[in-house]
């Protein structure tokens, strides 16, 4: 999996009340989330974002509450990944079982700057700032992680081996 994009830049301990509000919270419609996502951090963010951009932030990315509607609402906004020094734990998880690829690295994430164009490769293991030149190495994600980002997440994931195992039973 690879992902190219323009970067935003976010700091340390971006909470899931910044990432979507807290009064955005009665839909779980991810294009009415997008609309209101980083909202109080960048009022302008959701109408800069172009398909494929990618969020680079520093430590505790995802913290506070446990909401899946976070990792949604960037997804549903056009983020292709997330890049941060290191992610809050629930975050973390929701963010993959919602198909959101994210990538905890923390050279990258302090040196990679707003505006940068950046490549991740999630198989290759790196990092490719293209505005600086530099190449940073990231440890590669299992093929476990892989298969549900590229199936949209862990219950797409699920129904695609629900499935995959009723073929075989009828074959």
């Amino acid at each position: 999996m690879r992902f190219r994009g323009r970067v935003f830049k976010f700091g340390d301990n971006i909470d899931t009340d910044v990432i979507i509000p807290a009064r955005y919270l009665n839909t779980t419609d991810p294009q009415e989330l997008a609309r209101h996502c980083m909202e109080d951090a960048d009022p302008e963010f959701v109408k800069k974002v172009r398909p494929g951009d990618i969020i680079v932030a520093g430590r505790n990315f995802g913290c506070g509450s446990s909401r899946e509607h976070a990792p949604v609402a960037i997804k549903a906004a056009g983020i292709s990944c997330v890049i941060a020094e290191s992610f809050a734990r629930i975050f973390y998880r929701n963010a993959f079982n919602t198909g959101l690829p994210i990538v905890e690295a923390p050279e990258a994430s302090r040196e990679i700057q707003e505006g940068d164009e950046v490549e991740v490769d999630l198989e290759a293991g790196e990092i490719r700032n293209l505005t600086q030149g530099k190449v940073y190495r990231i440890k590669p994600l299992p093929p476990f992680m892989r298969e549900l980002l590229r199936d949209g997440g862990l219950i797409p994931h699920l129904i695609c081996k629900y499935r995959s195992a009723r073929l075989e039973d009828d074959s």
